[in-house]
């Protein structure tokens, strides 16, 4: 089997000196998904991306090289629309679907010259906080098969974290690519609300809903999220403004950041006291490192969790009432109309699916809209207040991002509020609109934990800058599955 050359910048310096080429990177990367026991994937494009990386060989001898990710080998969550290529969302209500277009972020891959080797398992329509609630079956953390790799984007995370893509795209919701960064010792980057288009991809919850990356370093999560950022006039909500060089923050260097502590965040319920160990002893390298802390709060913290599952679940329930049996996927035999609906629904979505659904219909029915769905969306309101009376005291906030690490598959799956309290941490920068980034920094008892790094509104480059800064300091991003710890 073709040896992983583990990062892209890696992957990027081989192809330039001539010691590899695409056809051998993709090649790679198609054994080790075929080998893996990590369930990680839904489905390869083997013929197609061999084809295509041929092509990336071609342009490079003729010196054409289109972008850092430009022949090397990436992965899209398969909620993220392909051109001729399924889009599933690990749902049986999409069995038979193909997308007649590409996602924008599909798009700026192929225009930049990476290649797409596959799709990644996921929580059905990125519902859920362990990739158990797939029709393909649960994902696998390759730190130990037997744990959860987090959700909803965890194959994307898995195929990061087994060495068989060194870049995977996910989409986060709710914590969606943070957790599982952080459940599977990578790092992982929600963009800010608006930063990535979302065009192309598969609703969950329109307002809090973006793509962006995983990686082995901060490095290539930088350049990655900087081919998939911009302004896109086909996304209402995407952002104006143009995408900064994000290398150009990544010099290792943090004097002068000023990184507030929650004191929400940091309390002993709830939390294993090792994952808080590891978070504090982060931040003391990045003080190291020339940061400075102070103690900052988000007074509105305790209604995160509540808040988030009544706007998200309630968006749901509007955005997934078009999969009916007529347009898309799975048709099921009825009786007229409202029988093909109601049989094609029960029988294409599963039962996590469902339970949102019905929550989301409930808080917006007339009687409750009210007292449910408009009380959280002033709630939501305070929650980015919070942030913003927070940023004006520092730089960016330290968090953990996830109160554990891994646990076991089947552990939650009769405890549903158990499992969503698993994103606790990420829930309020999504709510708020703000970027995120998860980078490992610790592996008590042999299992990956991470540190969130919360920033505002387009405040990538300083969460980068504090990355690649930490980075330099430790080495728990470099720590891969079976070394121990």
């Amino acid at each position: 089997m073709t040896e992983s050359l583990g990062t892209a910048s890696e992957m990027r310096e081989a192809l330039a000196s001539g010691r590899t080429s695409s056809v051998e990177l993709v090649e790679g990367s198609l054994e080790r998904a075929q080998a893996s026991a990590s369930n990680a994937f839904v489905g390869l494009r083997a013929e197609a991306a061999r084809a295509e990386a041929a092509g990336a060989d071609a342009r490079r001898a003729n010196g054409d090289v289109r972008s850092a990710l430009d022949g090397i080998p990436v992965a899209l969550k398969d909620n993220i629309a392909v051109a001729g290529e399924p889009c599933g969302c690990a749902s049986r209500i999409l069995e038979g679907y193909a997308s007649p277009y590409d996602s924008t972020a599909a798009a700026r891959l192929r225009a930049a010259g990476a290649i797409v080797v596959g799709r990644t398992n996921m929580d059905e329509f990125a519902m859920g906080s362990s990739t158990e609630n797939s029709a393909a079956g649960p994902a696998r953390n390759p730190w130990d098969p037997e744990r959860a790799p987090g959700g909803s984007s965890g194959g994307s995370a898995a195929s990061v974290a087994a060495g068989i893509v060194p870049v995977a795209f996910g989409s986060d919701t709710g914590g969606s690519i943070r957790q599982p960064a952080s459940l599977c010792g990578v790092t992982g980057v929600k963009p800010t609300y608006g930063r990535v288009s979302r065009y192309g991809l598969v609703a969950f919850a329109s307002s809090l809903d973006q793509i962006g990356p995983f990686a082995r370093t901060s490095a290539d999560a930088a350049a990655a999220l900087e081919v998939i950022a911009g302004h896109d006039p086909r996304d209402s909500t995407s952002l104006p403004d143009p995408v900064p060089p994000y290398a150009d923050a990544l010099d290792g260097d943090a004097s002068g950041l000023v990184i507030g502590l929650p004191r929400e965040y940091f309390v002993e319920e709830g939390v294993d006291p090792e994952v808080l160990a590891c978070v504090r002893e982060a931040v003391t390298e990045l003080e190291k490192a020339g940061a400075s802390t102070r103690e900052i709060s988000l007074p509105h913290t305790a209604h995160a969790i509540a808040t988030y599952y009544l706007v998200a679940n309630a968006e749901a329930s509007s955005n997934l009432s078009r999969f009916d049996g007529v347009r898309f996927g799975l048709r099921a035999d009825g009786r007229g109309l409202s029988e093909l609906y109601r049989k094609t629904r029960s029988e294409g979505f599963g039962p996590e699916v469902k339970r949102r659904i019905l929550l989301g219909t409930y808080v917006l029915s007339a009687g409750y809209y009210d007292a449910y769905y408009r009380k959280a969306q002033q709630v939501r309101t305070l929650i980015r207040r919070d942030f913003e009376q927070a940023f004006a005291q520092c730089d960016l906030i330290a968090t953990p991002t996830a109160p554990e690490a891994a646990f076991r598959i089947g552990e939650r799956s009769d405890d549903p509020l158990r499992m969503y309290l698993s994103d606790v941490y990420t829930v309020s920068a999504s709510l708020a609109g703000i970027c995120g980034l998860s980078t490992p920094c610790g592996l008590p008892g042999g299992l990956p934990v991470g540190l969130q790094l919360l920033a505002p509104a387009l405040g990538e480059p300083v969460l980068f800058r504090a990355a690649d800064a930490y980075e330099r300091r430790t080495d728990w991003h470099a720590r891969r599955p079976g070394e121990g710890s």
